[in-house]
């Protein structure tokens, strides 16, 4: 109960190991960061992230400003990395490698410090999969460019547990490799369709 209380106020439980005796004590404050991957994904953020992972960089970038716009906290700065990440891999798409290479380096600004899971988003994987990727840019250098091989834009991967309610039968409709279907009724839409159905 006193865990619930001090949790719900920002306040993580830590153990301190004395004399092969485990202690827990409340005292010590969750930082900014830490605090905010608590909480729900934004929509707009959701849908960036179905956007990014079928490789549609721009629109992805879209959805994702929008959440960060809306949002107040430190998260919209998740939001901003992963945009920009979005962003780079869009300019490597069409040939930018100086582009490429100046927006990558911002998004680290943007990416670091956050947990290695924040609101479900696997934040380091990520990380690790834009190094990588940057990485074979590089070694691949501008007037290589074309040759990169776009299995270096590896998906985010999150778990979110959403409902969503067909709007013709009521039902709990589920979702599966980014379709949305009713098993009641049938009815089905693309997860890019997201913002029609529940804007």
């Amino acid at each position: 109960m006193l865990g619930e209380l001090l949790h719900g106020a920002g306040i993580l439980p830590f153990a301190e190991i004395a004399h092969d005796k485990i202690e827990w004590n409340y005292y010590a404050p969750m930082n900014a960061k830490e605090s905010e991957c608590n909480g729900e994904l934004h929509p707009k953020a959701l849908e960036g992230l179905w956007l990014f992972n079928q490789r549609k960089f721009f629109e992805a970038h879209e959805e994702l400003e929008t959440a960060w716009r809306a949002e107040t906290g430190e998260i919209r700065n998740l939001y901003r990395g992963i945009l920009q990440i979005a962003v780079t891999y869009l300019h490597i798409t069409r040939g930018n490698y100086d582009g490429a290479i100046k927006v990558y380096g911002r998004s680290q600004k943007w990416l670091k410090d956050w947990a290695d899971v924040c609101r479900g988003i696997q934040v380091e994987r990520l990380r690790v999969d834009a190094k990588l990727a940057l990485q074979e840019l590089e070694r691949l250098g501008k007037e290589n460019i074309a040759q990169f091989d776009v299995a270096f834009f590896k998906p985010i991967q999150w778990s979110e547990s959403r409902i969503w309610i067909c709007d013709k039968c009521g039902n709990e409709m589920y979702a599966k490799n980014c379709k949305i279907s009713c098993p009641n009724c049938g009815n089905r839409f693309d997860c890019s369709d997201l913002n029609i159905y529940f804007d």
